[in-house]
């Protein structure tokens, strides 16, 4: 063999015993700097089923996926909150059914008036779940073992990290390693010292948020589902003077979880002593909301009475369930007489706004106790129509001019015979149904209907009787009374997924380690060297403030490299 061709073969085999150290030294150096996962490749076109499962769940259990399921998730949730849904209010489901004809069979074939519970939502719920959880419970013993393991000894060739500096000094190998252990330690890093070398490491935190973030998601998830099977909840209309108690047969309507049961309804009552709504009543926000507020008196458990006041996005809370302020709206007191001047209808009547002005519709329905002059028994029923601040006199049409009660007019046309209610079946107490009944008219033969102020009353024809409007006017609240148990939990899960992400983005893992070897001329070469996780501008100004640090302890020799030895020719 040739000179050159020897000469080649050795610097090949160096080449090899290189790349041989430095995937040893950088490997043993930067094992465990993170604990995700290790991609693997399982086998090819001969995979059993076990291999098949197995690289199926690899594939569930990863980052990658984790984050496609939350994205899914996220896109999920998007239908359920521009669609009504069922489990909130079924008439506005109705509603949209109505004047969206075209879409309404594809919405319920996809489900999205019931996204929350329906079957695709459910199985990326579970997926996600189940990923996160395969993700978490491998990396959590591994985040342990590190904390309980030591860092690793310094590579075997240092030069090779991305931050490297080095220096000689006259204090001895020993007094700089200790002096490199106190000073990192001091720095909070946890260190020990591995042969020649001092081995630091710091930034676990990093680690623990992100563990703390995929923790805190399945939080929410546990508490989310927790909500949906345990929760409860229910509207009630109350009349100002009128009350409510927290049984079943109290509300106006009641959904729940599949896991609830009515024994756990919180003993509590409530009562509406007044609302209160003021409006703008100026300028161009003439009409504008200012406050709402529902003055009540509650008890809990038989206790002793208690005064509060519920405004919008301040719920009035008892055991745990929550009584939120919805809406609300005006109840003009009636009075119906028969034809002998027998009260048989009085009290305050709650219509539906259907404007911002709180124009209102509603029903009055007489069912008992009216007889006509003939001494038999029949039903009235009214459509009404109100107004608190009347407008469009003259025009052929009434309107509000504004929502608070400054002229307040009552409309209303009159109806006798059946109103339907006999059949069994339920009924909008705010609608009449017309086709059993009669209407009445004057002696013109004209369709029978007034316009009545506070005070006023209109007198049916033939002795039927009258209907008077009351010097009075209530106002009503509507309430939604809500009890989910998970909702503390999601909260939490919420916070502690916040500060697990910073943590993760803005805390670097990094090691740093100290070099301290007697030179062949019997002078210290000290070598610091560091490496994180990822590149970061950070880590060699780190490096730098350590080694200035360290440096004023085992300061720089001089250099006496062109100093010449004794006996040298000059």
């Amino acid at each position: 063999m040739s000179k050159t061709e020897a000469e080649a073969h050795k610097a090949e085999a160096e080449k090899q015993d290189t790349g041989q150290d430095t995937a040893q030294d950088l490997g043993a150096a930067g094992a465990q700097l993170s604990t995700a996962p290790k991609e693997e490749l399982i086998g090819g076109p001969s995979l059993s089923v076990i291999g098949w499962a197995r690289w199926f769940w690899r594939q569930l259990t990863s980052m990658r996926v984790a984050l496609i399921l939350l994205f899914l998730l996220s896109l999920g949730a998007i239908p359920g909150s521009l669609i009504p849904q069922n489990s909130v209010d079924e008439l506005k489901v109705q509603t949209y059914k109505d004047s969206h004809e075209f879409w309404t069979p594809v919405f319920e074939k996809l489900q999205f008036f019931d996204v929350y519970s329906s079957v695709w939502f459910s199985a990326i719920y579970i997926l996600l779940f189940v990923s996160l959880i395969g993700c978490i419970v491998p990396r959590s013993w591994q985040f342990v073992g590190q904390l309980r393991g030591r860092p690793p000894g310094a590579p075997g060739r240092l030069t090779r990290l991305p931050a490297y500096t080095t220096w000689r000094t006259a204090t001895g190998p020993e007094q700089v390693r200790e002096a490199a252990l106190t000073m990192l330690k001091k720095r909070r890093f946890r260190a020990h010292t591995v042969g020649d070398a001092v081995a630091a490491e710091k930034g676990y935190l990093r680690e623990a948020g992100n563990l703390l973030f995929h923790i805190a998601l399945i939080v929410m998830l546990v508490a989310f589902a927790a909500g949906q099977l345990f929760k409860s909840e229910g509207g009630k209309l109350i009349v100002e003077g009128d009350g409510f108690s927290n049984t079943l047969t109290q509300y106006d309507d009641f959904k729940s979880g599949s896991l609830f049961s009515t024994d756990e309804l919180a003993p509590f009552s409530f009562r509406l002593d007044a609302f209160t709504g003021t409006y703008q009543k100026g300028g161009p926000q003439r009409g504008t909301p200012r406050t709402f507020e529902a003055d009540v008196t509650y008890s809990k458990g038989g206790g002793p009475d208690k005064k509060s006041v519920i405004q919008v996005n301040k719920p009035l809370v008892i055991d745990g369930t929550k009584i939120y302020l919805l809406s609300h709206g005006y109840a003009p007191v009636v009075t119906v007489r028969d034809g002998k001047g027998n009260v048989v209808f009085n009290g305050a009547v709650p219509l539906l706004p259907i404007d911002n002005n709180i124009t209102s519709t509603g029903a009055i329905k007489v069912m008992d106790g009216y007889r006509d002059k003939k001494g038999k028994k029949d039903q009235l029923g009214f459509q009404a129509f109100f107004v608190p601040t009347f407008g469009g006199a003259g025009k052929g049409d009434m309107f509000s001019q504004f929502p608070g009660l400054e002229f307040p007019v009552l409309a209303l046309t009159g109806y006798h015979g059946s109103l339907g209610v006999d059949a069994g079946l339920p009924q909008n107490v705010y609608q009449l149904d017309t086709g059993k009944l009669t209407q009445f008219k004057d002696a013109h033969g004209q369709i029978l209907k007034a316009r009545l102020l506070p005070g006023e009353k209109m007198t049916l024809p033939d002795g039927a009787g009258s209907i008077t409007f009351e010097k009075e006017v209530k106002e009503w609240a509507s309430f939604q009374i809500s009890q989910q148990p998970g909702n503390g939990w999601a909260l939490t899960g919420a916070i502690a997924a916040i500060a697990g992400l910073v943590g993760s983005l803005f805390i670097q893992r990094r090691r740093v380690w100290v070099r301290a070897v007697a030179g062949a001329d019997g002078v210290t070469v000290v070598e610091m060297a560091g490496l994180g996780r990822s590149e970061s501008a950070k880590l060699p100004e780190e490096l730098a403030d350590l080694a200035v640090t360290l440096n004023s302890e085992a300061p720089t020799a001089p250099d006496t490299s062109d100093v010449p030895a004794e006996g040298a020719e000059k």
